[in-house]
């Protein structure tokens, strides 16, 4: 355990476990059969132990510098990095800094090859003396003629390639093919085979890069088809698409359920503040309503006339002419709709919404342009394209080899829209405010499938949610997003690329179609190796996302790595990466649910967790007694990361209803590599044991960020207040001997029984632990981008290291691997 204070004494340890509070009750676990032998917590890896460390050798002045052979930074490590020709690990990370060498050894070493590829990852800003961030990623245009390529695979130019012939050619160092310089790029070398111009060509000697690409890079319309589900009065471009500012539509659900819930009002309200400070000067947005019929409007006079469209399965857009507008020179008519709506549909007392065929509606007025629909939704479409009707048989079905069709589309239709969303460039993100079942396994494919968002707000209460929507639709707007994009993952010659899981469709089985991508989006992807590879030689990565900027630039960001290829396993386990490796893993098993039993897939995932530890065992420690449970110091946590995927939301049994674990699987295949790990073992904090410093810039302006705990009840005592955070909710618990004056400083009351459990936020008071604690709600916010739940409530079940959620805890489940890996390494 990490102490605000430092290390404890022998006695005060002794005695602050001796005062931790009991198991929660009503924690459902599960035990390890036979004998139990106690094992003291204190004495096992610890995740906030490692942490701490990590983030201790990276405070600055350390700057991590992005070259072969260097460790990286955890995931959720706040550090600067320099780019020296590979991309930093906030854009690529793998599970090994050092690539097995032949695929005898990647056999051996039993360490999945993966990659967590982040490509609009909003690193550390890195000032320089002269107070330029060398962070920032160059934008490069290289005129008609495009960036320099390989005439064999299609590679990009990058600081990897030889240059030979006097600089007229270039080798790849993808396939080794040769590419002609041309005339207009040609550069002399130096005595080392550099080019002179290098350092002046930021594609040279920077891993990831911005290139401003020609007309032949263009997005293409889909082709016609001979039946349209829906209809524009304008007639189907054909050929390029020509890059235009990123345009929004955004829907609104006017059911009575949206109505009376308040979930109306409060999307209408949040809306302008949200969008106008932050869009482009160009771009433009148009608003739909929609029930059992679409409500187009005209917002290009201040008398907004409404359109309707009664059809629900042959969707026509009737108008043409100021359906879009831009938002700053409109805002006083957009305002006035959006205020109006929420009386306008008060008497509504239709229960339908035809979702399928709004988005379809959306879909004609984006044809020919792309662009990102927005949309809210408070009750099951049980009507127009994709119409489900009651709710799944869950009871029956959980725990069996049907339990799969829960995570699944009900009704084909939605992924024919989910397809027809991705051929238009239109990504779709959904706000869901219902108050009963909504079926996300049905409607929330689209989104999957189009890069864009989930907001899950159940049983919505507009206090509670309305700011926290607000914020979502805030970073929705104004994160790094491109649309239109396509990207592919190359891999040097010997390293072939598997699997890959995230929010895309594909177009091609080798590119893979986002009609959004955003900064807070990654994918997976799983390599093998192929053929031998030379130790003297690199591996080599390289990802490019073609797309449009949401200014109408059309660019493709490329990242670059190079790895050392090694001999031995010891080598690949001292550079091994664990949070590439749970990230993939997590990932893997959110795209399982719904094509497999949920019991092979928990069962599947232990033995991920064995693999590695077998190999390292067999091949790095193998005079250690078999009696010895040794880790790799690489991937000393690794289990109890892997109890956090098996007590997540998308893979604990029996209690999780299907809405919420298929919000979680999605959340699982778009969150970055910190998201995800900080979801799956949450910030856990000891609030009464601040020092006064905590949570308040040093003199250098860096926020000071509190010791975490470990989660388990174990360190915690019945007279503390704690706090927790999983990224997707924030929760407070006190402890009931609480001192009365820690309860005056944050709630403005000295009796626990005053609190109002209800609150969403705490009280603004003028005290020092006040300021704290709100200080700390703020810094997490401002990390994430986005504000979450906040809730005083019993948080035990996210105690990833107790014995809840249907598992064994992180002790007993040490023990578990423990015994698998000497089962494994025992001679026959």
């Amino acid at each position: 355990m990490a102490f605000a204070h430092g290390p404890p004494s022998p006695a005060t340890l002794k005695k602050f476990h001796a005062s931790h509070i009991p198991q929660p009750p009503h924690t459902t676990g599960a035990r390890l059969p036979g004998f139990r032998t106690r094992i003291d917590p204190q004495q096992i890896p610890s995740v906030t132990e490692i942490a701490d460390r990590d983030r201790e050798e990276w405070l600055p002045p350390s700057v991590w510098s992005s070259q072969p052979d260097t460790r990286a930074p955890m995931a959720t490590t706040e550090y600067s990095a320099i780019d020296h020709g590979n991309s930093t690990p906030k854009f690529i990370r793998v599970s090994s800094w050092n690539l097995p060498a032949t695929p005898k050894l990647a056999a051996n070493c039993r360490l999945p090859m993966v990659a967590i590829i982040q490509p609009f990852a909003e690193p550390e800003p890195c000032i320089d003396q002269e107070g330029v961030n060398r962070n920032e990623v160059p934008v490069i245009n290289t005129g008609e003629s495009g960036p320099m390529r390989c005439s064999t695979c299609r590679a990009y130019i990058n600081p990897s390639v030889v240059w030979i012939d006097g600089g007229t050619k270039w080798m790849c160092n993808l396939c080794r093919g040769l590419t002609k310089v041309p005339p207009e790029s040609f550069s002399n070398l130096d005595v080392n085979g550099l080019r002179l111009d290098q350092f002046q060509r930021p594609e040279l000697f920077r891993g990831t890069v911005d290139f401003v690409v020609p007309k032949d890079y263009w997005a293409s319309h889909p082709p016609q088809k001979l039946t349209m589900p829906y209809f524009s009065p304008m007639p189907l471009p054909t050929g390029p698409r020509e890059p235009r500012p990123l345009n929004y539509v955004f829907a609104f659900d006017v059911s009575h359920e949206s109505i009376q819930s308040g979930f109306l009002a409060a999307a209408c309200e949040n809306v302008p503040d949200g969008i106008e400070p932050c869009f482009p000067p160009a771009s433009e947005v148009a608003i739909l309503t929609f029930d059992n019929t679409l409500h187009y409007y005209d917002l290009s006079s201040d008398a907004v006339s409404m359109l309707i469209m009664p059809d629900l399965d042959e969707v026509y857009l009737p108008l043409l002419e100021g359906l879009f507008v831009n938002p700053t020179e409109r805002r006083p008519t957009i305002e006035t709709l959006l205020s109006t709506l929420p009386g306008r549909y008060a008497n509504n007392l239709n229960v339908e919404a035809a979702m399928g065929s709004a988005i379809r509606g959306c879909l004609a007025a984006l044809s020919g342009r792309g662009g990102h629909l927005i949309i809210y939704q408070s009750t099951m479409p049980t009507t127009g394209a994709g119409a489900v009707m009651g709710n799944r048989n869950e009871q029956a079905l959980r725990e069996t080899d049907d339990e799969k069709k829960l995570y699944v589309p009900r009704n084909d239709t939605w992924p024919v829209i989910a397809d027809e969303c991705a051929s238009e460039g239109v990504g779709v993100t959904m706000f869901l405010g219902h108050a009963k079942f909504i079926d996300v396994g049905s409607i929330g494919c689209v989104s999957t499938l189009t890069g864009g968002d989930i907001f899950f707000h159940p049983r919505f209460e507009p206090e509670r949610d309305g700011p926290i929507m607000e914020s979502e639709l805030r970073r929705v707007v104004t994160r790094m997003t491109g649309y239109n994009c396509i990207m592919r993952v190359r891999t040097s010659t010997g390293v072939r690329i598997q699997d890959i899981y995230g929010s895309f469709s594909r177009s091609t089985p080798e590119e893979l179609t986002f009609p959004v991508y955003d900064a807070d989006k990654a994918i997976a992807l799983s390599m093998e190796r192929s053929a031998n590879g030379s130790t003297r030689d690199f591996a080599h990565i390289q990802s490019a996302l073609l797309y449009t900027s949401v200014e109408g630039e059309r660019r493709v960001r490329v990242c670059n790595l190079s790895l050392p290829v090694v001999e031995l396993a010891g080598n690949v386990f001292q550079y091994a990466d664990q949070d590439a490796l749970v990230g993939y893993l997590a990932k893997e098993a959110a795209v399982k649910i719904a094509a497999e039993k949920m019991g092979q897939i928990r069962e599947n995932l232990s033995e991920d967790c064995i693999g590695p530890l077998v190999g390292y065992r067999e091949w790095c420690s193998a005079a250690a007694p078999s009696s010895q449970l040794v880790l790799p110091d690489t991937l000393r946590t690794l289990p109890v990361m892997v109890l956090g995927i098996l007590k997540s939301k998308v893979l604990k049994p029996h209690t999780v209803a299907p809405d919420v674990r298929s919000f979680y699987a999605h959340r699982f295949l778009t969150m970055g590599a910190r998201s995800l790990l900080r979801h799956l073992y949450p910030q856990f904090t000891a609030l009464h044991d601040l020092t006064p410093t905590a949570c308040f810039p040093d003199e250098t302006g860096r926020f000071q960020v509190p010791s975490p705990l470990r989660c388990s009840h174990y360190f915690m005592t019945a007279d503390g207040i704690y706090l927790i955070d999983n990224e997707e909710a924030t929760m407070l618990w006190i402890g009931v001997t609480v001192s009365p004056q820690l309860l005056l400083d944050l709630f403005g009351v000295d009796d626990i029984h005053k609190i109002d459990t209800r609150m969403h936020e705490l009280p603004v008071l003028d005290t020092l632990f006040s300021a704290q604690v709100r200080n700390l709600l703020m810094h997490r916010q401002t990390e994430r981008g986005r504000r979450v739940r906040f809730n005083v409530i019993d948080f035990s079940d996210m105690l990833v290291e107790d014995e809840n959620n249907h598992n064994l805890d992180y002790p007993s489940y040490l023990t578990k691997i423990h015994k698998a890996v000497s089962n494994a390494v025992r001679p026959d």
